[in-house]
C-alpha cells in the first residue's frame, strides 16, 4: 500500500471515528471495527449476545453514519470497498453459532478475504468451536472474536464464565487455531488484534481468536491510534528454497530429456499457482490428477486430467500413477492426509515423489519423497517454467518450435474430440440412466451438463462427497468447494450461504437429508438476506455414510436410519420455495435461471435410489485394515 493510500485510508477512519455519535463514544470495539475496514472486510458473521453486545453496537455505529453509497453508478467493486472502508463490516446474524464459523469460510472461499465470525460468553463461544475447527483443518484464514465475563467478575461465577477460572474456552481454542489469546488489559488490544490478523494469513494459515472481557470491549480508548498497516502482512512472501528449485528443476528437465512421464498431483492448496501448473503441464505433456480437495481447481474436461485420486476417486487416476513410465510425481499444495492419498497408498507415496508446498508443516507426510521443494509455489513454477523454456529453445530444431505447445490466456482447455460420456474417469451407464428413483449419478451428470458454467458447488459431507466428487465434472475450474479434512456434516449449508453473500454467482448447495435436520436452520439466513441458493438435498431417509458403509464393511447395520421427511414442505415453512423431485423429468422441467433469479432460496427435495451404493469401497477398506 503506497503512502498516499495509507494516509486517505486513515482519514477516512478518522472522520468515521469523530462522527460517530453525539456523544464521541470511541471504544476498543470501533477500533477492531476500524482494522476491519482497513483490511476490506465486509460482513461479520455471528450470534448476538449480552456479552458480545459492545462489539456489535460498534458495528452499528459505523453503519448508522450516512447510508450505503449508491453503486448503480462506476465500478461496483470498487464502490463497496469505498462502502467498506467507510462505513464498516455489515452484521450477518446465524441461527447457530457453528454455522456463523461456516459462512465465514465460505465467505473467504468467495472473496479471498478474512473470515470474521464471533458469538457470546459460554456456549456461545463453545458451538463455534466445530467450525473453528473446520478452518483449521482446511487452512481457511479466519479471525474468531469472542468475549468474557467483566474483568473484576473473573473467578466469582459470573453468568456464562468462561474464563480459565471456569470453563476454560481459551485453553479449548488452543488446539484449533493458528493464534490463541485472551485480552487481560486494554492496552493489549491493538497489538494483539494487528498479530493475529497477521498471523491467519502466515503460513500455515488458519483461524486465530481473540478472548475479549466485556469491559475491554465497551472501554473508550484514551490515546489516538495511528492504524498501522497491516496488509503487508496479509501476503504471502514470494520466496523459495533455492537449493531444492534448483534441484527440481535439474529432475524435470533430466525426466524430460529421458522422455519419461510425470504426474501432476493438484491439491487443495495449489489453485494460487494453477495457470502456471498447467502451463507446466502442457510443455512436458505430463498428466494432471488431484486429491478430492484439489478437484475444485481443473477443468473436469481437460484432456491431460486422470481424475481424483483418493476418496471416492477414479480408477484412471491410480493408472495415470502406477504407470511404467512414469518418472517423476510432483503432488503440489496437499498435506497428504487419508483422504487425499487413499489411504497413504504406495502408488502415490514412493520415492518418484517430489512435494511442493508453502507450509513446510505438511513435510512430515511425505519423508520417502526423493525431494521436498518449499515456498511460494507460483514463484516456484514461474522458475521452472524459465528453465523449461529455456530447454526447449536449446533443444527443439527450428522447423519444429511452431509445434510447441502455446496457451493464450483465454484458451479454452476442452478437447472437442472428447465427450462427456467418453471420458475414462466417468465409469458406468448410471449417469446416463433416467429411470425412477433418480440415480445420483444421472443426478450430478445432469447438474453438471445443465447449470450455468459459473455456478458455485458446494458438497457436504456424507455421500454428498462421494457422489459429487466422481460424477459432477465441471468445466470451470475453482467453482467445486469442499472440506474433507475435518467432515463437519452441514458445512456446505452455511459456506454456501457466506458464499452467496460475498458474491453473485449461481450458488448451489449438494447436502444429504441428515446434514439438513443437523443444520438446515441456517437456510433461514438465505432467506433473510433474500439470496437464491439452491438446496439440493439427496433424501434417501438415511444417513447414507454410515448406510452404505455398513453393507460394504463388517459391521452391524443399525443407527442409519432417518424418519421420512419431507423437506419441500420443510422449505414452504420455513418461506423458501420447495420442490419435490421424483425423475428425470422433473429436473428436466425445472426453470434454473428462474430459480436463480428468485429472492429467496430453494429447497428440491430429491428422492435418489436408496439402493445405490456411491464410490467409497476404498474408505471402508482403510477402516477394515485399521
Amino acid at each position: 500500500m503506497t503512502g498516499n493510500v495509507k494516509t486517505a485510508q486513515n482519514a477516512l477512519l478518522r472522520t468515521s471515528r469523530h462522527n460517530s455519535d453525539a456523544e464521541q463514544l470511541y471504544t476498543y470495539s470501533d477500533l477492531i471495527v476500524d482494522y476491519l475496514a482497513q483490511v476490506g472486510v465486509e460482513y461479520v458473521f455471528g450470534i448476538q449476545g449480552g456479552a458480545i453486545e459492545p462489539f456489535y453496537n460498534a458495528i452499528a455505529r459505523r453503519r448508522r453514519k450516512g447510508g450505503m453509497l449508491d453503486t448503480s453508478v462506476g465500478d461496483r467493486a470498487q464502490s463497496r470497498k469505498r462502502d467498506t472502508l467507510l462505513y464498516g463490516p455489515q452484521a450477518v446474524f446465524a441461527r447457530h453459532e457453528t454455522g456463523a464459523a461456516f459462512m465465514a469460510e465460505g465467505y473467504y472461499l468467495e472473496s479471498g478475504k478474512l473470515g470474521v465470525c464471533c458469538a457470546t460468553t459460554g456456549p456461545g463461544t463453545t458451538n463455534l468451536i466445530t467450525g473453528v475447527a473446520s478452518a483449521y483443518a482446511e487452512f481457511t484464514p479466519m479471525l474468531v472474536i469472542t468475549p468474557q465475563s467483566a474483568l473484576p467478575s473473573f473467578g466469582r461465577s459470573a453468568f456464562q464464565e468462561s474464563t480459565p477460572d471456569a470453563v476454560n474456552v481459551v485453553g479449548m481454542f488452543d488446539h484449533c487455531t493458528r493464534y490463541n489469546s485472551m485480552i487481560s488489559h486494554p492496552d493489549q488490544l491493538e497489538g494483539k488484534l494487528i498479530t493475529a490478523i497477521a498471523k491467519a494469513f502466515q503460513q500455515p494459515r488458519g483461524p486465530v481468536h481473540l478472548s475479549i472481557p466485556t469491559d475491554v470491549l465497551k472501554a473508550r480508548l484514551d490515546y489516538e491510534p495511528v492504524f498501522m498497516n497491516i496488509a503487508t502482512q496479509m501476503r504471502e512472501p514470494w520466496t523459495v528454497d533455492a537449493q531444492a528449485i534448483g534441484q527440481f528443476k535439474a529432475d524435470v528437465l533430466a525426466s524430460v530429456a529421458r522422455k519419461e512421464k510425470l504426474v501432476l498431483m493438484l491439491g487443495h492448496a495449489s489453485g494460487d499457482a494453477i495457470v502456471e501448473i498447467e502451463r507446466f503441464a502442457e510443455l512436458c505433456d505430463a498428466d494432471i490428477i488431484s486429491t478430492p480437495g484439489g478437484a475444485r481447481w481443473v477443468n473436469a474436461h481437460n484432456k491431460r486430467y486422470k481424475g481424483v485420486f483418493g476418496f471416492s476417486g477414479h480408477p484412471s487416476s491410480r493408472k495415470a500413477l502406477e504407470n511404467p513410465q512414469v518418472g517423476k510425481i510432483i503432488a503440489v499444495g496437499t498435506g497428504l492426509g487419508e483422504t487425499s492419498t487413499a489411504g497413504w497408498d504406495r502408488a502415490l507415496l514412493n520415492n518418484k515423489l517430489i512435494h511442493v508446498e508453502s507450509s513446510a508443516d505438511n513435510f512430515v507426510q511425505s519423508p520417502m519423497a526423493r525431494l521436498h521443494v518449499f515456498g511460494n509455489k507460483r514463484a516456484i513454477f514461474r522458475e521452472l517454467l524459465s528453465a523449461l523454456e529455456q530447454y526447449r529453445a536449446s533443444n527443439t530444431p527450428p522447423e519444429n518450435h511452431s509445434r510447441l505447445p502455446v496457451r493464450a490466456d483465454n484458451e479454452d482447455e476442452i478437447d472437442p474430440s472428447i465427450l462427456p460420456e467418453q471420458l475414462e474417469y466417468l465409469n458406468g451407464q448410471s449417469a446416463f440412466d433416467d429411470s425412477a428413483p433418480i440415480k445420483p449419478q444421472r443426478l450430478m451428470h445432469f447438474l453438471s451438463s445443465r447449470l450455468p458454467s459459473h455456478t458455485r458447488f458446494f458438497l457436504d459431507t456424507g455421500n454428498a462427497w462421494a457422489w459429487g466428487l466422481h460424477y459432477l465434472h465441471l468445466r470451470l475450474p475453482g467453482n467445486l468447494r469442499i472440506a474433507m479434512n475435518f467432515g463437519s456434516m452441514g458445512w456446505a449449508i452455511g459456506a454456501s450461504v457466506g458464499s452467496a453473500i460475498a458474491g453473485n454467482e449461481p450458488t448451489v448447495c449438494i447436502t444429504g437429508d441428515g446434514s439438513v435436520l443437523m443444520s438446515g436452520q441456517e437456510i433461514t439466513v438465505a432467506l433473510e438476506r433474500k439470496l437464491p441458493v439452491i438446496f439440493l438435498v439427496l433424501n434417501d431417509s438415511a444417513y447414507g455414510m454410515i448406510k452404505h458403509g455398513q453393507r460394504l464393511g463388517t459391521a452391524e447395520r443399525f443407527g442409519w436410519q432417518i424418519p421420512v421427511t419431507d423437506f419441500a414442505a420443510m422449505a414452504d415453512a420455513m418461506g423458501a420455495n420447495g420442490i419435490v423431485i421424483n425423475t428425470v423429468a422433473d429436473l428436466e422441467a425445472l426453470d434454473f435461471d428462474a430459480l436463480f433469479a428468485m429472492q429467496k432460496p430453494t429447497m428440491l427435495d430429491v428422492r435418489i435410489d436408496q439402493n445405490e451404493i456411491p464410490p467409497m469401497g476404498e474408505r471402508v477398506k482403510i477402516l477394515q485394515e485399521m
